[in-house]
Formats: C-alpha cells, sequence, structure tokens
C-alpha cells in the first residue's frame, strides 16, 4: 500500500467532511429561510457535522475508496460517497418553483464559499512558507469546486436537476420517481470520459480564477 496515496486519501476525506457539513447546512439554512422549516426542526441548520454525516455515504465508503486508491486498484473510480439528504418539504416554500432553485443552488453556492476560503488558506501558507498549510488549502478547494460542478449535473437529485425540473415545470411526483433510479445514472455518468473531463475543465478553470483572486499566477493543481 502506497503511504503517500494513503496520507493524501485520508486528508482529502477529511476535506470532504468539511466541504459536505458547508453543501448540507446552505441547502438546511436556505429552505428554512424560504418557509421550510422541515431541516431546521430535524437540527439541520448547523455547521455541526455529525448532523449531516451518513454512515455508508460519508465514511464507510470513502474510507474503503481512500484504500483501495492507495493500494493501486481500479475500483476505487466506482465507488461514490454523499452526505445525509436535507429533507425539503416544497409544498411548505413561498415560492415552491422559484424556491426549489434556490434552496438547490445553496449546496453548489456554498462549495464557492469554502473554495474561496480555501485558496485564502492556501495563499497564506504559500507566503509564510508552510507547505503543508497550502497543500491543504488547494486541495480542499480542489474537492470543493469540484464537488460544486458535480452537484450540478442535470441528474435527478443532484442540485443541477432540480433547477432542470422547475424550468420545464416537471411535476414534483415524477421528479421524486426518477430520483429513485438517480444513483446508477450517477454511476454511469462518472465512467463517461467527456462529463469527467468537462467537470475538470470546470474545477480547474474556476481554481484559476480563485487563484488569480488570492494573489497565485495560476492553480497549478
Amino acid at each position: 500500500m502506497d503511504q503517500r496515496l494513503l496520507f493524501e486519501g485520508l486528508a482529502g476525506f477529511l476535506c470532504t467532511i468539511v466541504i459536505i457539513t458547508f453543501h448540507e447546512f446552505g441547502h438546511a439554512w436556505a429552505a428554512w429561510r424560504c418557509g421550510d422549516d422541515t431541516a431546521q426542526l430535524q437540527g439541520r441548520v448547523t455547521l455541526n457535522p455529525v448532523s449531516h454525516i451518513e454512515l455508508v455515504g460519508t465514511i464507510i465508503l470513502p474510507l474503503i475508496t481512500v484504500a483501495l486508491a492507495a493500494s493501486g486498484s481500479g475500483m476505487a473510480g466506482f465507488i461514490l460517497g454523499w452526505g445525509k439528504p436535507v429533507p425539503v418539504n416544497v409544498f411548505n416554500l413561498r415560492n415552491p418553483r422559484m424556491d426549489d432553485v434556490l434552496v438547490s443552488l445553496a449546496g453548489p453556492a456554498m462549495n464557492v464559499v469554502v473554495a474561496t476560503l480555501a485558496m485564502v488558506v492556501a495563499r497564506i501558507g504559500d507566503m509564510s512558507h508552510a507547505p503543508f498549510l497550502a497543500d491543504a488549502g488547494h486541495q480542499m478547494a480542489r474537492i470543493s469546486m469540484f464537488l460544486c460542478f458535480f452537484n450540478l449535473l442535470p441528474i435527478p437529485p443532484l442540485d443541477g436537476s432540480h433547477v432542470i425540473k422547475n424550468l420545464i415545470q416537471m411535476k414534483h411526483e415524477t421528479f421524486w420517481r426518477m430520483s429513485q433510479y438517480g444513483f446508477f445514472m450517477v454511476i454511469l455518468a462518472v465512467q463517461i470520459p467527456a462529463i469527467m473531463g468537462f467537470l475538470g475543465l470546470c474545477t480547474y478553470g474556476s481554481l484559476n480564477y480563485l487563484a488569480k483572486m488570492v494573489g497565485f499566477p495560476a492553480f497549478m493543481g
């Protein structure tokens, strides 16, 4: 087992927990502000990671992925992770169609916030000659922006699909039925090189922009 890959994988795992926490908090907070208190009553309007961790999706599968990647197994690319979904009752929202879009985009928006703060941390690490801090900031920014664009894919129940659903006025019941098969569509999507290439372009393009904002000439990965 490659010790360096194992260390990097565990660091990425910890970064992912932080990112998932902010992402799910964004959904819960936006839903609460838009009139649906379902998530708020369940204690989800919080930055406490425990409230957003799903044992299998957030802990077990990601750790298996880290172990497989460190051992050089190609199976690592077939395993996905996720946080505990935020419950949203669209019928409680003041403007169900518009607010559903806002709630859905709040998660990816928090990814951008996390990536920006992480890039600032990376810049501080670079200026203070602390390579570990710079690398940690880079890694968190990269993961956060990748998850931002990944969640914007128009595949139910990912966040981007909510935008499409409301643009075409799809019935909520139809969307929920489609979402039952979304996991399999997501697994298929991540095996398509064109989709992963597009996500990579979006991720590194946005990271280069953030890097320039904080004083880096470019984000080198």
